[in-house]
Order: C-alpha cells, then structure tokens, then sequence
C-alpha cells in the first residue's frame, strides 16, 4: 500500500473500542480488536546488558499466554553499538557515502533483533527476524534519512501466521532495487508505525527509558511535567524540533492511518505515559537536542540553497526565520559531504537550537554551545504557563 493511503474509517472496520483504562499493563496491551497482532517497539535503553533479552523475552512469552495473541517487536540497537560502527567506519574513510553507511550502521540493529529472537526460542517461542529488504518497507533512492514510499502488508503478516513473534530490526527498509536503506536516527519509531499499517493494528507501543513525552528533555532539565495526552500535530512538531521520544515522519504515518500512539515506559509493569492521537495543537514545551546544531552561511540565499540541499540528501533541517542559518536536526549528518556534492559554499557553526512550542507555533533560539543551550532551556521552561496550555501529570505518574 501507498504510504500516504488512508485506511477506512475506524467506525466502518471495527466496533468501537472500549476506553483504555490508565494504568499498568503487560507490555503490548494496545490493539483492541480481538486476536489481532500486537505491534510494540523498544528502543536501545532496553538491551543495555545481553540479560535484558531474556528478560524482555519472558515479559513478552507472558504477554502472549495471557492474550492468546502474536506479536510484531520492533527493536533497535543495544546503547553504543550503532555509534561504534560509525566510529569504526569514519576512521576508514571520512565521507563514505551514504550507501556503505545504511548497509552498516543498521547492522546494529539486525543483531539486536537477532539476540530477542534467540532469547524467545529459548523459551520454546516461534519467532523469526525479518529485516528491511524482508520486511516490505519500500523507501526512495536515498540511502540515509530515507523516505518511506510502499508498505506491503504481506511479509509481515505471512511471518505471523507461522511464528508467535517477529522481529523487525528499526530503522530498515530497501529501495526498488531491493538496496538497504536507513530511515534515519531514531527511526526505528517508524519501523514501529508502518508495521502498524501493515498489519492493520488501531495502536502501536512505543517503549522507552521515558514512559512518555515531557515539557522539556527529563535528562537535561529540571521541573518538567509528563503530558498525558498530545495532538498529532503537537508531536509531530516537537519531534521536527529534535526531541527524541518520537521519529516525525512516525507521527505523520500515524496520523494518516489513524494509529494511535501509546507511549510507555520500557521495564516492568509498563507504566503508560503519553498518548499521541488527534486533536488540537496544544501543547506548551521546550525542545533541547544536544545532537543538533545550527550553520550560518554568507548570506540568506546560500542559507536557502543548502536548506533546499540537506532536504534533498534527506537530512532533517530547518531554515531558520532569523538570518542566514539552517539547523541540522538530530545528528548523524555529515554536512561536509552534502558541501562538497552540491557545491556549497561554507558555513561557520553557529550554536545550538533550543525550541518554544507554544500552540502549533515554534520559536528557535541559537545557544552558542551545548551547556549554554541548557541553561536557555531551563530558563524557558521556567517561563512556561503551563496552566495555560493542557493538563500536565507529575513526571512519574
């Protein structure tokens, strides 16, 4: 199916579901209609020893028995391990192309997945890997930040039908050629979404070391508040911004499928934390992402040549409103190469940016560096109204 095919009205496919109750719940609890597959997603914080994969793979075992339901897992890699390919392949080549670097860097993610499924089989599961080129996701030429064009439903759901789970590695999909492609950082959100869409599922879980999205990155800044709820457009433009709980083009897919997005944290009981569903742009925050910096060119037409560059190369940027800058979003960019490809003149860093969210509308300030772009975000969230905007939960609830 078409990315950008929307499915029947939920009202025409199912029965309305029950209200999902808040609480703690088993990891996966988030398809409603009955016996369908569950589609869940646990990033890298996860697996930060190899005793992680046991012990998610008897949470899930678990889950399976008490539902009488298969599973769609979408993994990503143990902490490190992706950033330690790239080390290894920069010290062979500095500019290395964007070919060599989808076909390694996304081997990370490949062991991770395989490591899941070996600690399922060890429990008596069926489960089975099907990586990007399996997997039916369908992306255009560009081997990294790659855009998401097809998704066949069949691989996936043939695989279910024969195993308990499988395990889809994040971030990976081929081109029509049938060449590995990188849906870019923090995309195995992504993966998450569009196994969703192929298997027809109402809801996906995304699980992490946060169990939701804050009014400022947790890590970083103090006094930040849980929002229980956020609109589509609110998510996808907090993660547009750099925030890393969600990949934005994961947050579009979703909306144009109506999949809904239930957050939760990654470890036992799965405290629920954000849902991402539709509504109104509401949401006041601060995004802060350390990973992403600023470039200031010569003069603004040289600021939109290479804007319109970075798009094309499939790079998350921005073109700021005030002067001649664009902001390269989330790292894993190699500006330099996108220079020399498209004849670019050069650019001088020039900070950080560190964004105001305040209903639908986004201001991007310019830290000079990383701890001063803390102290900004602090100071803007301190700002904050936040009994203005929507209801915010205690960080932990």
């Amino acid at each position: 199916m078409a990315v950008g095919r929307r499915r029947q009205p939920a009202d025409r496919r199912r029965a309305q579901r029950p209200p999902d109750r808040r609480g703690t719940r088993g990891p996966g609890d988030a398809v409603s209609a009955a016996g369908a597959p569950l589609v869940l997603k646990f990033g890298g914080s996860s697996f930060a020893t190899p005793d992680a994969y046991g012990e998610l793979a008897r949470c899930l075992d678990s889950r399976i028995a008490s539902s009488g339901r298969r599973l769609a897992v979408v993994v990503s890699a143990m902490p490190g391990e992706t950033e330690a390919l790239r080390g290894r392949l920069h010290e062979v080549s500095p500019h290395p192309g964007g070919d060599r670097v989808a076909g390694l860097l996304t081997l990370a993610d490949t062991v991770s997945a395989h490591l899941l499924a070996a600690a399922l089989h060890r429990l008596g599961r069926r489960a089975t890997v099907l990586a990007g080129h399996e997997s039916g996701f369908t992306t255009d030429e560009t081997f990294m930040w790659a855009r998401l064009e097809r998704i066949a439903p069949q691989p996936l759901r043939r695989a279910l039908r024969e195993h308990d789970v499988v395990v889809v590695p994040g971030g990976q999909a081929a081109d029509d050629r049938g060449r590995p492609t990188w849906l870019g950082k923090n995309s195995s959100d992504l993966s998450a979404v569009a196994a969703a869409v192929a298997l027809g599922a109402d809801r996906c879980e995304i699980h992490s070391d946060v169990a939701g999205i804050h009014s400022c990155d947790p890590n970083r800044v103090t006094g930040t508040r849980l929002l229980p709820a956020v609109s589509y457009a609110d998510a996808a433009a907090m993660s547009h911004h750099g925030a890393k709980v969600l990949h934005h083009r994961a947050v579009r897919l979703a909306e144009r499928h109506r999949v809904e997005i239930v957050c939760r944290h990654n470890t036992e009981p799965f405290t629920r934390g954000t849902v991402i569903g539709p509504g109104e742009a509401a949401a006041r925050a601060v995004v802060l992402d350390l990973g992403s910096r600023v470039l200031a060119y010569p003069d603004r037409a040289a600021a939109d040549r290479a804007h319109r560059a970075f798009r094309a190369d499939g790079v998350a940027a921005l073109r700021l409103a005030e002067g001649p800058h664009v902001a390269l979003i989330g790292g894993y960019t190699d500006p330099e190469a996108t220079r020399l490809r498209h004849g670019l003149p050069p650019a001088r860093e020039a900070g950080v940016p560190v964004t105001e969210l305040h209903a639908g509308r986004a201001t991007v300030h310019i830290a000079p560096d990383g701890p001063d772009a803390v102290r900004l975000a602090q100071r803007l969230h301190d700002g904050l109204d936040t009994a203005a905007g929507q209801a915010l939960a205690p960080a932990h609830a």
